[in-house]
């Protein structure tokens, strides 16, 4: 039986032959391949009363949470949502994911994201760094870009689940010994929840990856979705928290460059 990291690693190393065709389909809006009709146990009616305020979480990252090649209503933050609301929690997950955005085009975006929010979101979930890898950037920029963003955050008062990726191993062992690390390093200077492979549940699984061997079916979804839904509810802000968040949110965030909006509108 393999170990989980050598699964991790033959999942990578075949998005990572498939890159040319993958980075291509997202950049010029490729017509994705059609995700089969899916029922799972997320279509079920809610377990428990959905109660309370309503609790904003912004899904923030690329292909992987923006639903590649899924119907409506099969993205990651769709599905996310209906796993917490059948938990009981009114939660609302906007969907602000961007397929091809590195952590660059990320943090280019995140200012005017958030201040095209109806309400501040309790917490952001972030899936990034995946394209920086694929695409063999230095893993200095992407952690200093992902520290950015969580610099950020950090000052608006928001939570953070940062979604982990790893490194191919085509890239060699220098490169993945500088680029694994990022997430928990991050996650633990920041207070952030992490995650760390978000594509763990799918990882050897063909039935439940897209042809591109990159993206999750809407069946590897739910999968995903499984295994994080009690991260992003445990990660969601007390009462306490929340008053304290929203007493330091007076100040709106404006609008910043116009490549955010321009990245926003694709």
């Amino acid at each position: 039986m393999r170990s989980y990291k050598e699964k991790a690693l033959r999942a990578l190393t075949i998005a990572l032959l498939t890159l040319p065709l993958a980075l291509a389909a997202c950049d010029k809006a490729a017509t994705p391949p059609v995700a089969e009709e899916t029922m799972s146990a997320l279509d079920a009616p809610p377990a428990i009363p959905v109660m309370g305020p309503e609790r904003p979480i912004l899904a923030f990252g690329d292909s992987l949470l923006a639903g590649y090649g899924l119907n409506d209503g099969e993205s990651y933050p769709d599905r996310l949502e209906q796993a917490l609301r059948a938990r009981g929690i009114n939660a609302r997950v906007i969907n602000a994911g961007v397929s091809g955005d590195t952590t660059e085009a990320g943090l280019e975006r995140l200012d005017f994201t958030l201040s095209s929010q109806k309400e501040k979101p309790e917490l952001v979930i972030i899936s990034l760094g995946g394209n920086d890898m694929l695409r063999g950037l230095p893993p200095a920029t992407t952690r200093n870009n992902l520290e950015a963003i969580l610099q950020r955050l950090k000052q608006e008062n928001i939570k953070v689940v940062l979604l982990g990726m790893l490194a191919a191993p085509n890239l060699g062992k220098d490169y993945a010994a500088k680029f694994n690390p990022i997430y928990a390093q991050l996650s633990e200077k920041y207070d952030a929840a992490l995650v760390p492979f978000f594509l763990q549940p799918v990882i050897d699984k063909p039935d439940l990856m897209q042809p591109d061997h990159m993206h999750p079916t809407a069946l590897g979804v739910d999968a995903i979705v499984t295994a994080t839904v009690d991260d992003v509810a445990d990660a969601l802000p007390t009462g306490a928290e929340a008053e304290a968040s929203e007493a330091a949110s007076d100040v709106a965030v404006p609008p910043t460059a116009s490549a955010g909006e321009e990245r926003m509108a694709r």
